[in-house]
Parts: C-alpha cells; sequence; structure tokens
C-alpha cells in the first residue's frame, strides 16, 4: 500500500475504437460504432499515448510550463499537475532546477471492450521515480479527434496490483458506474468514501486510508492550533469513477476526491511555517488560519457481492492515494 503526494516535489506525476462503417442511400457514409461493445483502443495505440504523454509531461517538468502537458492530463491529475506547475512557475519561473527526466519501461496494458464515450484504458509500468513500485494510469478521451490523457494515477508497491480479468483476445471488461454485483457501486464510492471519512460506519475496509486515517485526523488538533476537515466527493466529467473487473469477480476502481483542511491558531500562537511552492498558490493573507483545499484520487478493490471480502468485516479496500494541494487561503 502506499501514498504520494504530488506536488512541490513531484515524486510521485488515432481512433479509440474500431467503427461500423454504411452507406446511406443518398451515397452519404454514416458512422455507427458508438453502442458497438469494442476495445476502445489497440495496444499499439496505446503505447503511442503513453510515449506522447511522457515527453509533455517531461517538458512540462522541466520548464514549469502548464501549457507543455495541459492537453495530455485530465480530472484529478490535471488539477494535481496544474497547481504543482502554477507555483514552479512562481518559485521558479525559468525551470524546475531538480527536473530529472520521468521514465517509464515495462508497460503492460489492460484494455476493455465498452460502448460509448468517454473511452479509456489503463496503463501499468515501472519507473524511475518510486522504487519498487509501478505507475498505474488511467488514459482517456471524449472524441475520436482528442489526445488521448491521463486522468488517473496511482502507485503500486509489491505484489498489491491486481490480476485483471481478460476474454480469449485479452481485452479486459469496463465495469460501469452503476453496475450491480459489488458490494459498492463504483459511482457511490467518492461520496460514501468522504462520508465514512466524517461519520466512520461500515463499507470500508481498515487501512491507512480509512480506519487510520480518520484514527490520526482526532489526534490532529493540538494546544494552540485547531484543525478541520471537509471532504468532498468529485464524481462529475473526468473526474468520473472508473472500474475494471479483476479474476476474482470484483473491481479496481479509480475515483476522486477533494478535501479541505482549515488550520486556526489562537491568539498568540503561529500558525506552521509554509514553503515558498505553497505560498505561490495562497490567496488573502494568513493572519489567524490557513486553509488548504486538495485534489486526492484513490484506486480500491471493491469485492462481488456476496464474497468472502465483501462480507460483514471486509468491504472496499482503498489501496492507494495520490494528492497534490491545489488551493490555499489565508485569513
Amino acid at each position: 500500500m502506499s501514498e504520494v503526494r504530488i506536488g512541490f516535489g513531484r515524486p510521485v506525476a488515432a481512433a479509440a475504437a474500431a467503427v461500423v462503417l454504411s452507406l446511406t442511400a443518398s451515397g452519404c457514409v454514416t458512422v455507427h460504432g458508438e453502442l458497438e461493445v469494442v476495445p476502445t483502443t489497440t495496444k499499439a495505440q496505446a503505447a503511442r499515448a503513453l510515449d506522447t504523454f511522457v515527453t509533455a509531461y517531461n517538458k512540462a517538468d522541466r520548464t514549469n510550463d502548464r501549457d507543455a502537458d495541459a492537453k495530455y492530463v485530465t480530472g484529478a491529475l490535471g488539477s494535481i499537475d496544474a497547481a504543482k506547475l502554477k507555483a514552479g512557475h512562481v518559485v521558479s519561473p525559468k525551470g524546475n532546477p531538480k527536473y530529472v527526466p520521468l521514465k517509464l519501461t515495462d508497460a503492460h496494458f489492460t484494455i476493455p471492450k465498452k460502448a460509448g464515450w468517454p473511452r479509456w484504458f489503463v496503463a501499468d509500468s515501472d519507473n524511475n521515480r518510486s522504487p519498487d513500485s509501478r505507475w498505474v494510469m488511467v488514459f482517456t478521451r471524449d472524441a475520436v479527434d482528442e489526445p488521448w490523457a491521463v486522468s488517473y494515477l496511482t502507485v503500486f508497491r509489491g505484489d498489491t496490483f491486481p490480476e485483471f480479468k481478460k476474454d480469449a483476445d485479452g481485452w479486459g471488461e469496463a465495469i460501469s458506474p452503476d453496475a450491480k454485483g459489488l458490494s459498492m457501486r463504483p459511482a457511490d464510492l467518492s461520496e460514501k468514501y468522504t462520508g465514512y471519512l466524517k461519520n466512520g460506519g461500515d463499507g470500508f475496509a481498515e487501512g491507512p486510508y480509512t480506519s487510520e486515517r480518520r484514527a490520526s485526523r482526532e489526534k490532529s488538533t493540538r494546544p494552540g492550533l485547531a484543525t478541520q476537515f471537509i471532504d468532498e466527493p468529485l464524481t462529475s466529467g473526468d473526474y468520473a469513477p472508473v472500474a475494471l473487473r479483476t479474476e476474482d469477480g470484483g473491481a479496481l476502481a479509480f475515483f476522486t476526491t477533494r478535501r479541505y483542511q482549515k488550520l486556526t491558531a489562537s491568539p498568540g500562537t503561529d500558525l506552521p511555517a509554509m514553503s515558498l511552492s505553497v505560498k505561490a498558490l495562497m490567496s488573502g493573507d494568513a493572519k489567524q488560519s490557513v486553509t488548504y483545499g486538495y485534489v486526492s484520487n484513490q484506486a480500491a478493490i471493491v469485492p462481488a457481492s456476496g464474497s468472502a471480502n465483501g462480507s460483514a468485516g471486509g468491504g472496499v479496500q482503498v489501496l492507494n492515494r495520490v494528492e497534490g494541494i491545489t488551493t490555499v487561503e489565508g485569513s
């Protein structure tokens, strides 16, 4: 299990489907395919999308130029990356002095068959940023003439990466957000997770991003400094969850949340010191309080309904999280 924070360090940050053509009576060509269940891309096209992403990501990281990779990141990763590059440009307008090119190797692709848009696939690879781990990325696009963009980035260490179910031709199985047959619908993950962080309850397995996270929040307030948390689901557009069927009948799902963390100092007590990168994102003046806004994407194993892992005492297992500060407000 792993957690990665992107930002202020960035350690760890052709056609999409076959179409059916038919000639109308007038001789014009009509394109059908949005309703066809087809692979979302080919492995060769997925590999090119990965290479394009790495090239754009490296240029943006080297120059602190948001425009360099803006077309190739979206959703949760897009929000995190944009804030990181904005802060980096303020602190180092001539470029990132700590730049090291990202290298992704031994890439594997899981390409699902699905109908309609958006279309997406998952890539996982070794990397030179997180030792003994694999970067797992969700590539998505909303139309055939759009570039593939990475919406989710998570990091799996050791043997925690699950095996996906594939058909005889090697294609994965996409699970719709409203799909039944799981202990929790992918569409509900973000809202139920933020509710769990606030109120506790059932539905999630114990672990560092569930029970341990709630426990650490209870200890976050100390004399002279109060800490408040507000968690919000992010579920629409490019923040929508995606899920792939795993071999055991469950799913690996990716979902996004936002949280606000407000620190308020008592009179005579100083707020914790901020880095230059954090200050670069600040609006207002942090005299007594500061509110940090984070965007976070999670990867979770969602058991099949009725399975041992989905029964009482089990539940959704949040495996890892990548997050970054996107806003800072002082008052």
